[in-house]
């Protein structure tokens, strides 16, 4: 993003077309693979921070213009960056759920854990699965009522778009 402050933030390129650089160049690389990142509450304020950052970049906003972060976001039409990743999370949760009992990844989300496994000491660290309950329980969703909800891909499109971008 630095190298490109010249070139794309400090130039006369309209707003319109700043925006459109940003989610064709910026976006996709930061992205990337996000569906399976298991991201804590820390993570999200710094993902937010970041998409914020670049947002203020491209309007030409510095600190001393004292522009709130909804307006900023107003301004733009940007969903949050976290909203985006949530969306993109739960779209492989309905994947991998749609999936027959057979494959490897269903298994795995829907295994038990095992009898003789015994948890190392210290503070649990934060898994895919328990992510995604996460992200259920925002939306008022057990696990068990998702995996149904998922079967229609309509119903669950609409729904995770829906909950996404409004938290």
């Amino acid at each position: 993003m630095q190298n490109l402050d010249k070139q794309i933030c400090k130039s006369r390129i309209t707003i319109p077309t700043k925006l459109k650089l940003y989610n064709t160049c910026i976006l996709p690389i930061f992205l990337y693979g996000c569906e399976c990142w298991a991201v804590t509450k820390r993570d999200v304020i710094k993902i937010d921070a970041l998409d914020q950052w670049c947002l203020q970049k491209l309007l030409g906003i510095t600190w001393y213009h004292y522009m709130r972060n909804d307006e900023v976001r107003q301004t733009t039409g940007q969903p949050r960056l976290s909203a985006i990743v949530q969306a993109r999370r739960l779209s492989l949760f309905s994947h991998i759920v749609r999936m027959p009992d057979e494959t490897d990844a269903r298994s795995i989300i829907t295994a038990p854990s095992s009898e003789n496994w015994r948890r190392p000491p210290g503070r649990p660290r934060t898994t895919w699965m328990k992510t995604i309950q996460q992200d259920l329980r925002s939306n008022n969703l057990s696990l068990d009522e998702a995996i149904t909800v998922a079967q229609n891909r309509p119903l669950w499109r609409l729904m995770s778009a829906f909950c996404s971008m409004h938290p």
